[in-house]
Formats: C-alpha cells, sequence, structure tokens
C-alpha cells in the first residue's frame, strides 16, 4: 500500500505550498488555452474603449462628459495602462501554449 502511495506522490507536483496539485506532464486545457486570450483581449479592449467614461450613455452621459471636462483625465496614461496589459495577456497566453517540462 505504501508502494502505490509514494509512486502516486511522485507523479504529482505541488504549487503554492500544496494548495495547487497536478500531475507531472500534464498541459494546458484546450479550454483555458481559448479563454486566457479572449477573457484578457476583452479586458484590454473595455480599458480603451471606456477609459473616458460612459460618454454616450442616456441618463449618465451628460455627467460623465462634465466630470471629464473638470478633471483633465490623461489618454497616453490609460494607453500606456492598456499596452502593458496586452503585454502580460500575451506572456500568459504564451506560457499557456508552450509545452510543459519537468524541473
Amino acid at each position: 500500500m505504501s508502494v502505490e502511495n509514494n509512486k502516486i506522490g511522485e507523479d504529482l507536483k505541488e504549487y503554492a505550498g500544496g494548495w495547487m496539485t497536478e500531475r507531472k506532464g500534464t498541459d494546458v486545457p484546450p479550454f483555458l488555452k481559448l479563454a486566457f486570450p479572449i477573457i484578457g483581449l476583452s479586458c484590454v479592449a473595455y480599458l480603451i474603449l471606456y477609459m473616458n467614461g460612459e460618454v454616450n450613455h442616456a441618463e449618465r452621459g451628460t455627467l460623465v462628459q462634465q466630470f471629464n471636462r473638470a478633471t483633465e483625465s490623461s489618454p497616453a496614461l490609460m494607453y500606456t495602462v492598456a499596452a502593458l496589459g496586452l503585454v502580460y495577456v500575451i506572456w500568459v497566453v504564451l506560457f499557456a501554449i508552450r509545452k510543459s517540462h519537468e524541473d
């Protein structure tokens, strides 16, 4: 019985102090490979599309436009944040699609 437990234990890899485990040599599931770029690119697109708020909304649009005129937001900063988000999304997708290797 203990030989079987050792064999099972050798096949498992622990991360974060045992909070996450996986079998050695497993690959990222295909739905996650697809979900990472979709969710990440959606977040970056949201940052760009709504960087000035919801200015075209029927009820709140005029208030948002007045707020934007009073606070003078920085489009360059928002584009920089979106670019950093895009770099992060690319890095995560490349990490997810690469082949797993044993340490």
